[in-house]
């Protein structure tokens, strides 16, 4: 593992699988975001680049690149990767309308037992569907799940919500914004919560593979956790729908084999 040479220029990689999104469109916004974290944390000018990557894979190869030094990514995609990336914790995101934490909801058709042995056969459908540990463990965790279920990635929420309406052999797991739109939807009667989990943090802002040394990594972080503050950072948080960043609090059990 390598320490980040005090002039060297890194990356930080921002991924959202399965969550719209383009990467020329996110790159202003993330552009400003790097110039004020690192202004604040007393880093060299330039010495902090940032890229976007919407895909799981994209994300992944960025972040196995020798210059990717920090990730900020979605809670399902930390505990999915972390083991391989040796992902640690820096800060935690304060998202706009979600807050630090979320709660995920298991969503079936109307009239499905809401206990486990009811979805053997049954495929789970969401966009944390890329981290089968995170569905099973994390968000799902209160239940052992037969053998019998899968687990896939799903971008198109409204049409996995359909496909459980109309009786398929399919459940759909939603992040808490996706969970809130249910009564808005005309075929709202046809599902039914199963299920929901315990809060787990929304994002995360990570270190990777040990690639700071200590002293930028406490000097960033506490830039972090004093940005929201002021009336400059506040905005070019807001454009990333951030209002501020919290010391890191992860669930125990938040990795598993």
């Amino acid at each position: 593992m390598s320490s980040l040479l005090t002039a060297a220029i890194a990356t930080l990689v921002f991924c959202a699988p399965g969550y719209p999104g383009a990467a020329g469109d996110a790159q202003p916004f993330i552009d400003q975001f790097v110039s004020a974290a690192t202004a604040n944390a007393g880093w060299p000018k330039g010495s902090l680049a940032a890229v976007y990557d919407p895909s799981e894979a994209g994300g992944l190869t960025k972040l196995t690149s020798p210059d990717a030094v920090l990730a900020f990514i979605p809670y399902p995609f930390f505990v999915e990767h972390a083991a391989q990336l040796h992902l640690t914790p820096l800060a935690q995101a304060d998202v706009t309308g979600l807050g630090t934490t979320e709660r995920w909801t298991l969503v079936g058709k109307s009239g499905l037992p809401d206990r486990p042995q009811a979805l053997n056969g049954y495929t789970i459908l969401s966009v944390a569907g890329y981290s089968p540990v995170f569905v099973r463990q994390s968000a799902l965790g209160a239940w052992t799940l037969p053998q019998g279920v899968r687990v896939e990635s799903t971008g198109q929420i409204l049409s996995a919500l359909r496909r459980v309406a109309s009786g398929e052999t399919v459940v759909a797991l939603l992040d808490q914004t996706q969970a809130a739109a249910i009564p808005t939807l005309p075929f709202a009667a046809q599902l039914t919560p199963m299920l929901q989990s315990a809060p787990v943090p929304v994002a995360l802002l990570a270190i990777v593979d040990s690639r700071l040394t200590p002293a930028r990594a406490h000097a960033l972080q506490g830039a972090l956790l004093k940005m929201g503050h002021a009336g400059s950072d506040a905005d070019v948080l807001g454009a990333l729908h951030l209002q501020r960043f919290v010391a890191p609090q992860l669930p125990a059990s938040r990795i598993g084999p």
